[in-house]
């Protein structure tokens, strides 16, 4: 039959010194909820006592019962009444750093909901610490291609994105620099190169537009950037993209390059060039009359079909005065010229004034 142990008054003494262990600031204790009040929230610590959180500290939207188990930190170890203040918000930031310290060796993907936004970026609260989400770090998909100077359309794209369940990954998270940044591109990263390995050039792909900027536009290819360069969008000559394609869009466009992250896409080869079809009628040496359109220091450009533009270089001008196109044509006036040359390869007519040296060997 075992033997009970005797409790000697020296235990009774050891214990009791454990109990009375004196708490320290900065401690993390653990307890239970005793009561909620309006303006402060009791917690029952056991042998350390009562500890008081302010109402205020805790935030409302936290909901909270008697009984409840909860981490709190110490901020002061006994105030007049007698309680330790304590701080959920504390407890829970410094748990959350060793998570997120976790989280980022692993490379894991967590769910981020931002809660503001600036110009720079989204600004995000992930269990209890406040980190940033860089504008130069969201996808393709939410990335606010806007012109360079517009920066108020920036930051209503940004705005439109707060409270938006977003998948992310930590790209550093500093305890000490309390500095917390995420990435929403390096969490698509993975799904992207499976994507990219099964698109080729040549191939159609249907992409919705998520900017439209001077020199094109920008195409969102299941979360694949694209950029339809103004080049490509049309065989005519474009002067604005945003006459062709409003953000939100969907459009269909051909591959013609595929760069490291993103596709360099051609809207207007997916349709047969009107100039080919158009430039046939159009012979060497005939008379043709056309529309100035522009006129430059090197000569002046003219329509003489819907789809062909043909130029008359300074060289056909003449000499002295002569030669200045800015004298010799008007914008928008329509004139006849000579047919010098038809190059189907380069997509290039060249032009002449009647009467020209060029414009007799051409007859």
């Amino acid at each position: 039959m075992a033997t009970a142990k005797t409790i000697t008054m020296d235990d009774l003494l050891a214990l009791e010194d454990a109990n009375a262990k004196q708490l320290t600031q900065g401690e993390v204790v653990t307890g239970s909820v005793l009561s909620i009040r309006k303006h402060e929230v009791l917690i029952d610590l056991g042998p350390h006592g009562v500890g008081l959180v302010p109402r205020r500290e805790v935030g409302f939207s936290r909901a909270l019962n008697e009984g409840d188990e909860v981490t709190a930190s110490i901020v002061d170890t006994e105030l007049d009444n007698g309680y330790a203040l304590l701080s959920l918000r504390k407890a829970a930031k410094d748990k959350g750093w060793d998570e997120l310290a976790v989280k980022m060796e692993s490379g894991e993907i967590i769910d981020v909901a931002p809660y503001d936004a600036n110009r720079g970026g989204l600004l995000v609260e992930y269990d209890g610490v406040r980190g940033f989400l860089p504008v130069s770090q969201l996808s393709a998909e939410h990335y606010p291609r806007v012109g360079s100077n517009d920066k108020e359309e920036i930051l209503q794209r940004l705005n439109s994105l707060i409270n938006q369940t977003m998948k992310v990954r930590i790209l550093d998270a500093d305890r000490k620099a309390n500095k917390l940044i995420f990435s929403e591109k390096e969490a698509v990263k993975e799904g992207l190169a499976a994507r990219f390995e099964k698109l080729k050039v040549g191939d159609a792909v249907k992409g919705v537009a998520t900017g439209v900027v001077d020199y094109g536009i920008f195409v969102n290819v299941e979360g694949i950037e694209g950029l339809v360069h103004i080049s490509e969008i049309s065989w005519e000559r474009v002067n604005n993209p945003s006459d062709y394609v409003k953000v939100g869009q969907t459009i269909e466009a051909k591959i013609i390059a595929i760069d490291k992250d993103r596709l360099s896409l051609s809207m207007k080869q997916l349709s047969e060039d009107p100039w080919m079809s158009e430039v046939d009628q159009f012979k060497s040496g005939e008379t043709v009359e056309g529309t100035v359109t522009r006129i430059t220091p090197f000569g002046a450009f003219v329509q003489i079909s819907p789809a062909v533009e043909a130029l008359v270089h300074v060289s056909e001008l003449g000499a002295g005065d002569s030669a200045d196109p800015e004298k010799v044509f008007t914008l928008n006036e329509r004139k006849e010229f000579v047919v010098l040359d038809i190059e189907k390869d380069s997509r290039k007519i060249s032009l002449g004034l009647p009467g020209g040296k060029s414009a007799k060997r051409a007859q």
